[in-house]
């Protein structure tokens, strides 16, 4: 799976838990990734690229219809687009103990 998308499902996958922890079931998620969003949408988990990651986030989205993902353009969305730069920047040295929630809290 190439590197931007591997990022984008996994900040979803924690986005979507983080919200059904906290009781929210009506929630829009706006992401800058449109493959990944397409796929969701399309509910297509066949990319072996994606594998399992992709179907557990399709799966979050179809058990729980209150969930929606939808594209927006990085020159459209501030925010999706420091994120997005944010996960990059620390994909190759860091990802695994980049700690997204924190990071996230302290520009809240």
């Amino acid at each position: 799976m190439d590197e931007p998308a591997t990022v984008e499902l996994l900040v979803l996958r924690e986005a979507i838990l983080w919200c059904l922890r906290l009781g929210y079931h009506v929630i829009c998620f706006e992401g800058d990734a449109k493959v990944v969003i397409d796929k969701i949408n399309q509910s297509n988990t066949r990319d072996s690229r994606m594998g399992a990651l992709l179907q557990e986030v399709v799966s979050y989205c179809t058990l729980h219809q209150g969930l929606s993902v939808r594209f927006v353009g990085r020159s459209n969305n501030r925010v999706a687009h420091v994120v997005a730069k944010k996960g990059l920047a620390l994909y190759q040295a860091s990802c695994r103990s980049f700690d997204f929630m924190a990071w996230l809290n302290s520009r809240m």
